[in-house]
Order: C-alpha cells, then sequence, then structure tokens
C-alpha cells in the first residue's frame, strides 16, 4: 500500500471507512427497527470499529503526508455525502432530492477554500 500515492491511501480508506460509518449510523433504521434501541446501538458499535479501523489509519496517512487537519475534514465531509446519497437512494429507498445538488455544490466552495493554499 505505501507504494500507493498519499491522496489514494488516505480518500481510499476514508471512502471505505465512510462506507461502514454510514451504515452504521443510519442501516439499523431499515434492519432493525423491530429491535430495541440497545440492541441497534451494539450492532452499529460493531460496525463502527471497522469505520475506525479504516478512518484513524486514512487521516495518519493524509496528516502526515501533508494534508492539514482542514483538508482532511472537508475531504471527509465530500466523501461522507458522496456516499450517503447513493446509500439513501438504493439502500434506504429514499427519493433523489435536488437539495442533495445544492448541498454538493456547497461543499464544492469548501474546497475551493480549504484546498486552495
Amino acid at each position: 500500500m505505501n507504494s500507493l500515492p498519499i491522496s489514494v491511501q488516505t480518500f481510499g480508506l476514508l471512502i471505505l471507512s465512510n462506507l461502514f460509518m454510514t451504515f452504521a449510523w443510519y442501516g439499523h433504521l431499515k434492519t432493525l427497527g423491530g429491535k430495541p434501541w440497545l440492541v441497534a446501538a451494539l450492532i452499529s458499535w460493531g460496525i463502527a470499529l471497522f469505520e475506525y479501523l479504516l478512518q484513524v489509519p486514512a487521516n495518519r496517512i493524509g496528516y502526515a503526508g501533508g494534508l492539514s487537519l482542514a483538508q482532511l475534514k472537508i475531504a471527509q465531509e465530500v466523501i461522507t455525502l458522496a456516499v450517503f446519497v447513493p446509500f439513501a437512494f438504493f439502500y434506504m429507498d429514499q427519493p433523489l432530492k435536488l437539495d442533495y445538488l445544492w448541498a454538493g455544490l456547497c461543499l464544492v466552495g469548501a474546497v475551493y477554500f480549504i484546498f486552495r493554499s
């Protein structure tokens, strides 16, 4: 993995971690709706462990590789929306909304301002 560029390592791991995070945070709404909240929380924590096992090294690699804290955070927000929209549509059967586009455009602005220097 060390032969891959820092950005590929960082953002690839962040994408994978975000897949786990999204399922940990929202997947239980579909699959565990009839279970007590404590059961859903414990299962979600188990899923979130994998998120942290990917997210922590991703941020360490990116930070050591020259990305600032703010750049890592904004990148995470962009990845979060990019993962959440297909998750909401395909897995949770939510309608696509034009608001996702507007949110994405706001994040493009955030990326511009954080990465421009």
